[in-house]
């Protein structure tokens, strides 16, 4: 854990005391098989103690919130989100969702009988900072770690050929592992320079999930459209045009759980015989309700084997989580057990 993270638990703890609780660390970071904690603290209250697990997030957004909520969800009951500031819209979120949280300017919901706190529209004294970000968390890094991610045995490749995958010059790929390596991501197998593996991936993919949400996914979108109707959108013909399913469809394919609120697809440009035959339409129309949004493929390697159509299983997971939606956000725990745990888990 760095220094921004003991300042925003430090701060938060500040705040809960400001609020009349007494509260304190009582471990820093820990690590549990595969997962981090970042801290635990008790807040003492009535004659009570209460132990929470702590997950830090810097700058929360819509667009993180799901990440945010799935990574809570796998830590030790009672989690906790701290965080430098939380929005009145932001605070309403995490209450109906069941997330309990502390931050930085003093709001709060802590539900532990007989503990009840609900406090939101404190303001902080300071605009909060956005994340401070690596080189390899930029939009050209977000795309090789995509290619690292979605594939074990990518870092063994030649940087040429990952950059090719990745969609990327050549020389971003040196400075992302170069990045990655400095952040202890990456390093060379029994010190031998040029023989590299990949360590630490289930941080990693934490990390770039939330980077990929904030800074690459909204440069990806190509246009956002109405159909008709979404009957029969599993029959569209999608592979003539050089597209694939992503998101909420790809999900629902993938796991047979979710019905899509909108559709997804990915190409290379707007298939633009598809979205005459499917009579897309830019203005909102009568009748026109339903809603596809067309995402450029930026990565040129097929996807996964036993889910042809559709765009790699790590995409799928990552627009899930960018949506925040409690639905998509159970389907992308499913997405990521079955197909991204256990190739994570050998790097």
């Amino acid at each position: 854990m760095d220094k921004r993270e003991l300042a925003l638990i430090d701060n938060a703890l500040l705040a809960a005391r400001d609020l009349g609780l007494d509260a304190k660390v009582i471990a820093r970071e820990r690590r549990r098989q595969d997962l981090r904690e970042d801290a635990r603290i008790e807040i003492r209250h009535g004659g009570e103690r209460i132990a929470y697990t702590v997950e830090t997030k810097r700058a929360l957004t819509p667009a993180t919130l799901g990440a945010a909520l799935h990574q809570l969800a796998q830590l030790k009951l009672p989690a906790l989100l701290v965080t430098d500031y939380v929005t009145p819209p932001m605070a309403e979120r995490l209450r109906e969702a069941g997330v309990e949280f502390l931050d930085g300017a003093g709001n709060a919901w802590l539900n532990q009988p007989p503990l009840l706190v609900w406090v939101k529209g404190q303001r902080p004294a300071e605009k909060p900072f956005a994340p401070e970000i690596g080189r390899a968390f930029q939009p050209g890094g977000l795309q090789v770690l995509f290619a690292l991610l979605a594939d074990p045995a990518a870092h063994e490749l030649p940087y040429r050929e990952l950059a090719r995958r990745a969609g990327v010059a050549h020389g971003t790929v040196g400075w992302v592992m170069a990045d990655l390596q400095r952040l202890g991501f990456v390093r060379d197998v029994q010190g031998r320079r040029g023989t590299r593996k990949l360590v630490d991936a289930h941080r990693l993919l934490a990390q770039w999930t939330e980077a990929y949400a904030r800074l690459l996914r909204p440069r990806m979108l190509i246009g956002r459209f109405n159909v008709e109707t979404f009957d029969g959108w599993e029959n569209w013909p999608l592979a003539p045009h050089g597209a694939l399913w992503g998101g909420e469809p790809a999900a629902a394919i993938a796991t047979g759980y979710l019905r899509p609120g909108e559709l997804t697809l990915y190409a290379k440009k707007l298939p633009g015989k598809l979205a005459a035959q499917l009579r897309f339409a830019k203005e909102a129309e009568p009748g026109r309700k339903a809603v596809v949004e067309v995402r450029r493929q930026f990565w040129d390697f097929p996807g996964d084997a036993r889910l042809p159509g559709l765009v790699p299983p790590l995409l799928i997971y990552a627009d899930l989580l960018a949506t925040g939606d409690g639905r998509c956000i159970e389907t992308a725990r499913m997405i990521h057990d079955e197909y991204l745990a256990g190739f994570l888990g050998k790097a």
